[in-house]
C-alpha cells in the first residue's frame, strides 16, 4: 500500500470518528489512542480540522479567558517534580505568606479586560479548618463582592467535605485540582501524596456543588497512552473544565533536563482531548508560550475553547492585550461572563 493510500485511509477514519462525535457519539479508548499516535503531516492537519469543527459545534466562537494570582508562594512540602515552589526544588522562586485583600483585588483589576475568572492559588499541601481557611474565605467573599471576576481557587488538597462547604459558601464557583497525568505515571511525578488523594479532593468539591477544573501537564515524560488515560479519567469524573499545561523545564526542578514538547505534538494532544471531551471547556494554560511559540493561535484550530492569560505562578506570560488581539485576528471573541 502506498503512503498516499495510507494517508487517505487514516483521514477517512479521522473523519468517521469526527462525524460520530458531532452526532453525539463517543470515541472508544482504542480509537482515541490511535488518534494520539498519528504521525504524518497530512493526518495531523486532518485531525486539527475535525477538532476545530467539534469546537465550533459544541463551544461556538466564544473563548473563555481566566487568570490566576499566587496568594501564598513557595515552600510547598509536596515533591511534585515539575514545580519550582516545591521545598524539594533548588529553583529560584518567590516566597511569601498569604496576601491580603488589596493584592487579590489588584490582580482582578489588572486582568479585568475580557477575563471572566480569577483563581486564587496557594503553594502548600492542602487546606484544613482554621485561621488560614477563614482568611481565604474572606478573600473569596471580597472578590465576589467586587464583581470583577468569578471567584475560583486552586488551594491544594481539601481534607474534608466541611472545608469544601466553607469555600462554596464564601463564593467559590470553580476549583482547580489537576490529576496531572495518568494513574500509572503519577508516581513518577509525585510521591508525597497519591493519585487517590487527588480524586478524594475532587469528590468533596463535587459533593457540595462546586464546578471542577481538572487536567494535567503534558511533556513530563509520559507516553501517548498516559495522555489518553488522563483524558478518559477526566471524562469519567465529569469535570467541567480541562486545563492542559505544557512542561516548562525550569532549572532547579527535578525535570529541568526534559526537552520541551514539540509544538505539533502539543497541538495534536489538544485535538485528541477535544475528540474525547467534546462538551468540556478545554483551556490551554501554563507553558504555552515556550512550547508553541508562534503557533499559539493554532490552539483554537486544535479544539481549545479557553485560555489562561496573564502571568503564571512563577513564570511570565505575554501581555493580555496580545492574546486579545490574537482572538480578534482569528474572528473569536472573549466570553465576558461575570458572576451573578
Amino acid at each position: 500500500m502506498s503512503v498516499n493510500s495510507l494517508d487517505a485511509g487514516n483521514q477517512a477514519r479521522i473523519a468517521e470518528l469526527g462525524r460520530r462525535v458531532l452526532a453525539g457519539g463517543a470515541v472508544r479508548r482504542a480509537e482515541a489512542l490511535w488518534l494520539f499516535n498519528l504521525e504524518t503531516r497530512a493526518d495531523f492537519w486532518e485531525l486539527l480540522s475535525w477538532a476545530n469543527r467539534l469546537r465550533e459545534h459544541f463551544k461556538g466562537n466564544k473563548v473563555h479567558l481566566c487568570s490566576i494570582v499566587n496568594v501564598k508562594a513557595g515552600g510547598c512540602p509536596e515533591d511534585c517534580r515539575f514545580c519550582t515552589q516545591s521545598a524539594f526544588a533548588q529553583a529560584e522562586s518567590p516566597r511569601y505568606a498569604l496576601v491580603g485583600r488589596e493584592a487579590v483585588l489588584a490582580a482582578a483589576e489588572e486582568e479585568a479586560n475580557g477575563v471572566s475568572a480569577l483563581g486564587l492559588v496557594a503553594a502548600w499541601g492542602g487546606l484544613e479548618e482554621g485561621p488560614v481557611l477563614d482568611a481565604l474565605c474572606r478573600r473569596l467573599e471580597e472578590l465576589k463582592r467586587s464583581g470583577k471576576a468569578r471567584p475560583d481557587a486552586s488551594l491544594g488538597m481539601i481534607k474534608s467535605r466541611k472545608v469544601a462547604e466553607r469555600l462554596r459558601q464564601a463564593g467559590l464557583e470553580c476549583y482547580n485540582h489537576n490529576l496531572e497525568t495518568s494513574r500509572r505515571f503519577f508516581p513518577q511525578v509525585c510521591t508525597s501524596h497519591s493519585y487517590e488523594e487527588r480524586l478524594q479532593t475532587i469528590g468533596y468539591l463535587r459533593q457540595v456543588g462546586v464546578k471542577i477544573c481538572s487536567g494535567g501537564i503534558l511533556g513530563l515524560g509520559e507516553t501517548a497512552e498516559d495522555r489518553c488515560d488522563l483524558a478518559f479519567a477526566l471524562k469519567e469524573l465529569g469535570v467541567d473544565i480541562v486545563p492542559l499545561n505544557f512542561l516548562n523545564p525550569i532549572p532547579g526542578t527535578a525535570l529541568a533536563g526534559r526537552p520541551l514538547l514539540p509544538p505539533r505534538e502539543a497541538l495534536k494532544a489538544i485535538a485528541c482531548f477535544r475528540f474525547i471531551l467534546p462538551r468540556q471547556e478545554i483551556t490551554v494554560a501554563g507553558g504555552r508560550a515556550v512550547t508553541l511559540r508562534d503557533l499559539q493561535g493554532l490552539v483554537f484550530v486544535a479544539g481549545a475553547s479557553a485560555l489562561l492569560v496573564g502571568n503564571y505562578l512563577t513564570t511570565l506570560n505575554r501581555p493580555v492585550a496580545q492574546d486579545l488581539q490574537m482572538l480578534a485576528d482569528l474572528g473569536l471573541e472573549p466570553a465576558c461572563e461575570r458572576p451573578g
